[in-house]
């Protein structure tokens, strides 16, 4: 299909699509990704350290498994960039319609695989490799989801579009983590620190199955859609590049830098809070690696109740940063996640309340910086290369914060024998590395995103 006939296909039906569609398809999109990435998320501390890294120390599976978790973050850049050169080239809608199948039927088949105790190392080996293609998929995703709703976004309101994909990371969350919660209910264990037997057995599988039904519903949605305005005046200006990449760093390489470290504190803490949290939140307190001691379903509970906070303060964050411009907006945010690291050890010592207010807190500063992302980054490239300078920037902040965060986390929660205090540390210096970039970036609220 060339990039022509997919401007004059949309011209038959719509100049513009309506702003319900654009919101449904951004958010639904980006939900079921990231209920994909989450399922495997909650899978890798509860599942995975039992059924696929056998080993005599809980803490060296545990570890295996956030490496592979991890994995996925490498793909992503490469993702990023595949489907970054089709969004640039052939249009948006078509990219993103490939993204969702491809993280749909990875999902999908980890539902199916066998465990090490029936294929050894065939089993583990299966996994890292749907492991990596859903990190290819979720590269191509987020950035076209951005596209979709801040080019199609009214005037001064594109930050508040811009919210809507990120809205499908805690919608997302809540839905893999509640599903996880109703099967865990269904299939009590009598020990805390371990999923019963059934759970293990066959339970597990039940949410990466359930992906199928929710992939199906996206492509409907996305389906209906007719490209943006922006991509239509490339086309029609002769603007698209022969290689996007390439233009990218030739023209943009600045933006490029400055983009990746903007995402780094908001990596960070996005991981540290979802998955980390998990682990940390779940370990006995007289356990070798000392943690809060409740069970899961408890935390998991505490950590949805947190996650609704995530969900409010993301939606704030798109009227503030329109209002007050994202730079100015993001370095007050970013400041206040430096503070909230260096004061992990206080808040946790508090009991009950002190881990509530953590949890609450954490995930308020997390819609706050993930909020404005969905319009910041898009407007920092050109319509011409701006689903591969987006989708690298976003993706490749993911191997320096999130593939890693919750395996340096899992590290410095040993080093600090139990104690969170290494890890808020950790925070607050990646935090000041964020702070940096946009100090030294300027204001893009003002820029006209449709050339």
């Amino acid at each position: 299909m060339s990039s022509t006939t997919v401007v004059a296909s949309a011209d038959e039906h719509h100049a513009v699509n309506p702003r319900s569609r654009v919101i449904l398809a951004s958010l639904v999109g980006t939900t079921i990704e990231f209920y994909d990435f989450y399922v495997y998320a909650t899978a890798a501390v509860l599942v995975f350290p039992h059924l696929f890294f056998p080993a005599s120390d809980p803490t060296t599976a545990l570890l295996a498994s956030f490496a592979v978790f991890g994995a996925a973050m490498v793909a992503r850049p490469l993702g990023a960039i595949f489907f970054g050169h089709l969004g640039d080239k052939k249009g948006r809608k078509i990219t993103l319609v490939g993204a969702l199948l491809t993280m749909g039927i990875a999902t999908f088949l980890i539902g199916l695989l066998p465990t090490y105790a029936t294929a050894g190392w065939l089993a583990p080996t299966l996994l890292v490799v749907l492991r990596l293609a859903q990190g290819f998929a979720l590269g191509g995703e987020w950035s076209g989801a951005a596209l979709v709703a801040t080019e199609n976004a009214p005037p001064g309101k594109r930050a508040v579009y811009g919210t809507f994909p990120q809205l499908g990371a805690p919608i997302g969350f809540i839905i893999a983590n509640g599903l996880f919660l109703i099967i865990a209910a269904l299939m009590p264990s009598s020990d805390p620190s371990r999923p019963s037997d059934a759970f293990l057995s066959w339970g597990w599988r039940i949410p990466f199955l359930f992906s199928a039904v929710m992939v199906i519903v996206g492509l409907w949605v996305r389906f209906s859609l007719v490209e943006s305005k922006a991509f239509e005046n490339t086309v029609k200006r002769g603007g698209i590049q022969k290689v996007p990449l390439a233009a990218a760093f030739k023209t943009h390489w600045r933006e490029l830098i400055l983009g990746t470290f903007y995402m780094l504190a908001t990596y960070v803490l996005f991981y540290l809070m979802t998955t980390f949290s998990l682990s940390y939140g779940r370990a006995a307190t007289t356990a070798a690696l000392p943690g809060l001691g409740y069970d899961y379903r408890t935390f998991v509970l505490m950590m949805i109740c947190g996650v609704v906070f995530f969900g409010i303060f993301t939606m704030v964050s798109g009227p503030w940063a329109d209002r007050w411009g994202r730079r100015r907006t993001l370095i007050a945010i970013t400041s206040a996640i430096a503070v909230f690291g260096l004061l992990w050890v206080p808040i946790l010592s508090a009991g009950f309340v002190g881990v509530m207010a953590w949890l609450v807190i954490g995930f308020t500063l997390m819609g706050l910086t993930f909020g404005p992302m969905g319009a910041l980054l898009p407007e920092l490239f050109p319509a011409n290369v701006r689903y591969t300078g987006s989708g690298i920037s976003y993706n490749v902040s993911s191997i320096l914060g999130a593939a890693v965060a919750p395996f340096i986390a899992v590290a410095l929660w040993s080093y600090g024998g139990g104690s969170p205090f290494w890890v808020g540390i950790y925070l607050t210096v990646m935090a000041l590395f964020t702070l940096v970039a946009l100090i030294l970036g300027k204001e893009t609220r003002d820029i006209d995103i449709h050339h």
